[in-house]
């Protein structure tokens, strides 16, 4: 709905609960106007186009007692002044406005208030004990610029979010006390520092831990390794944290994201990661983890994302003796690492060989529930390289595919099974010494957008197959290989920039600047259909039958014509004389008639006998018979073919008689 919002509906006195929330209405709203609304109990204007403007409604002036006030996204600059009486109210969602400055003691005083979202604003500081508020359940100040020190947490809270702030402090070694009956902390992407308390395991309801984007030193403590029986994420990247990883997940592990990213981690990936069997995102990539591929993951059926770039890993890159399959598996990332033999023939990730409408079926994103009778989620991230760059992705969509196993060691050609991935979006196979041809099956992956197989050496040429089916591809990435042959010139092909092709010292055509010595292949056919073949095959195409006995027809009459009518003919020969002793000067060469060829003769015979003193007459006498079209002019006035004395272009009677008029 859109529009102003009328204004009868606060002349509906007996009202208690009012819900407008996400739709269009556009208006300035005064919130006196809820004055009249006597039995207002729940006020929801959230998500809308709305004004909300506070004009300082006296405190003295009786206003609703509300349970519930949702202001989301209502353009608010402070916060509204009537609160401060609001001695009922347990839901207060002012998030996503332009609220800025501190926090109000008297926020402090409100003690029945249960769920408190004040995300998204600008707030500094946090004044006042959040202890006083012994009912809060929900606190929400993530996407502020408080800063400072951690203030003392509520002690029965569920839901504590305090990320992408400015916090600069430790966290308290005492922390875990207001922890017991935590599900969701999170302190991601603020300035927190020192070492991880070991009070935290104490939150034994734990699902949710988020410290990532920090400066966390020392190493993970092997209690958090150990509460994963409850703890569904643990998310810790981008730290500084060091060590080994804790071997000492229990057998009841119900963890669905490990992500370490971004630490010094060291050792060797824990054999007991193993009884993680839920897992659904492992990112322990940036560290200096020294381990082979890890194929005891088998277990994890619901493996979506697995990252292990920039570590050290070795070996074959080969879990066929172990059974290992992921048919879950999306997004595979094991780049800058030192894998060595050849690239698997055979994958059994069956999420990358879905077709298009099989995918968008099944389109989502990755999230973990929490509290889901309150609608609280975590939503995964995760960096991934694409098209050349390192991308941030805050949400995982379950249709994104990827596969970048570059910067290794791998060699070999590239597999022919790789056809069978036809969701994939991006392949990274880079910076590896793969040889042979590039497969014309990689065109299957009809879903390619990104294509990346620079730094090898690979051979032969580009397959045309490529560029007449990957139509969604909008970066390529060929460079320094030992490609041979044009570029094909068709679809997205025809716009890739010189850098796509550089360092193939044999390949030619646009963009590069060697041109291509022979005429360049034309692009191959359109497939027919089975009618259109079926067509060719069994039946007439009429419209060439009918143009080609419309030639014939036209062609005999014209013989006929010429043939039997000696005036016509006689005239179809002068017609043709004339129109070639004007057209073929032009063109710088010379005709002698048929009516011509025998005045002419009788003039050499006439110029044999006589005396003439004309040096042109002599020159003429020199060249008698029958004149060659290279060494010939005509002259116009006398309507006959002259011979040049000073051409060479023939000197044999040979070549003249091969080229007489």
């Amino acid at each position: 709905m859109q529009g102003p919002i009328p204004r009868s509906v606060f002349e509906l006195r007996g009202l208690k609960i009012l819900t407008l929330s996400s739709n269009k209405f556009n208006d300035s709203l005064l919130l006196n106007m809820i004055q009249q609304l006597r039995n207002l109990s729940s006020l929801d204007l959230s998500y809308n186009m709305l004004s909300i403007e506070d004009n300082r409604i006296n405190s003295s002036l009786s206003f609703p007692q509300i349970t519930t006030l949702k202001l989301a996204s209502c353009m608010l600059k402070k916060f509204p002044d009537f609160l401060r009486n609001q001695t009922k109210l347990t839901y207060l969602d002012l998030s996503d406005n332009q609220i800025d400055g501190d926090l109000p003691n008297w926020l402090w005083k409100l003690r029945e208030l249960m769920c408190l979202n004040l995300s998204f604003n600008s707030l500094v500081t946090l004044e006042g004990p959040l202890s006083n508020l012994s009912f809060l359940n929900v606190l929400d100040l993530r996407s502020n610029q408080l800063q400072g020190q951690l203030p003392v947490l509520p002690r029965f809270a569920t839901y504590l979010d305090f990320s992408r702030n400015n916090f600069s402090s430790t966290i308290p070694a005492s922390i875990g006390a207001s922890l017991v009956f935590a599900y969701f902390f999170s302190l991601s992407s603020n300035k927190f520092k020192g070492g991880i308390p070991v009070s935290i395991c104490n939150a034994t309801y734990l699902q949710v831990l988020d410290l990532s984007n920090n400066s966390f030193t020392g190493k993970i403590p092997q209690c958090l390794i150990e509460i994963s029986g409850t703890l569904g994420v643990l998310n810790l990247r981008r730290n500084e944290l060091n060590g080994p990883i804790p071997d000492s997940f229990p057998g009841d592990c119900d963890l669905q994201t490990l992500n370490l990213n971004g630490n010094k981690i060291v050792g060797q990936l824990p054999k007991s990661l193993a009884n993680c069997t839920k897992l659904e995102v492992v990112d322990i990539g940036n560290n200096h983890i020294k381990d082979i591929f890890p194929c005891h993951l088998k277990k994890s059926s619901m493996l979506r994302v697995l990252v292990l770039r920039s570590n050290k890993f070795g070996g074959r890159i080969d879990c066929s003796e172990s059974n290992a399959i992921w048919p879950m598996l999306q997004i595979v990332d094991i780049a800058s690492n030192n894998f060595t033999g050849t690239l698997p023939k055979i994958y059994s990730w069956p999420a990358m060989m879905d077709d298009e409408n099989e995918a968008q079926s099944k389109l989502n994103h990755l999230q973990f529930k929490v509290l889901s009778f309150n609608g609280f989620y975590y939503q995964d991230a995760i960096t991934v390289a694409l098209k050349g760059l390192q991308l941030e992705f805050v949400k995982i969509l379950t249709v994104f595919t990827s596969i970048d196993v570059s910067c290794n060691n791998l060699e070999g050609p590239i597999p022919e099974a790789f056809r069978v991935l036809k969701s994939l979006y991006v392949l990274n196979l880079s910076h590896n010494a793969l040889t042979g041809q590039i497969p014309p099956s990689l065109a299957n992956l009809t879903m390619l957008e990104s294509l990346d197989l620079s730094s090898n050496k690979l051979t032969g040429k580009i397959p045309m197959q490529l560029a007449d089916n990957l139509n969604f591809l909008s970066f390529l990435n060929l460079s320094f290989n030992q490609l041979v042959g044009p570029i094909p010139q068709i679809k997205q092909f025809a716009t890739f920039l010189e850098a796509s092709y550089a360092g193939n010292t044999r390949l030619c055509g646009f963009p590069l600047k060697v041109k291509c010595s022979g005429i360049a292949s034309p692009p191959p056919a359109a497939p027919k259909s089975r009618d259109s073949a079926s067509t060719m095959l069994i039946g007439f195409d009429w419209q060439f039958i009918v143009t080609g006995l419309g030639f014939g027809v036209g062609a005999a009459v014209l013989v006929a014509f010429l043939m039997f009518w000696e005036k016509g003919r006689r005239w179809h020969d002068e017609s043709t004389d004339k129109i070639l002793l004007v057209v073929l000067p032009m063109m710088g060469l010379s005709y002698t008639g048929c009516n011509n060829r025998a005045e002419a003769e009788e003039d050499a015979e006439d110029e044999n006998t006589g005396d003439y003193d004309d040096e042109e007459d002599e020159t003429e006498d020199e060249f008698r018979g029958r004149y060659c079209v290279f060494c010939s002019k005509l002259d116009i006035s006398r309507k006959r073919a002259i011979h040049d004395p000073h051409c060479t272009g023939s000197s044999t009677q040979e070549r003249r008689d091969e080229n007489i008029s």
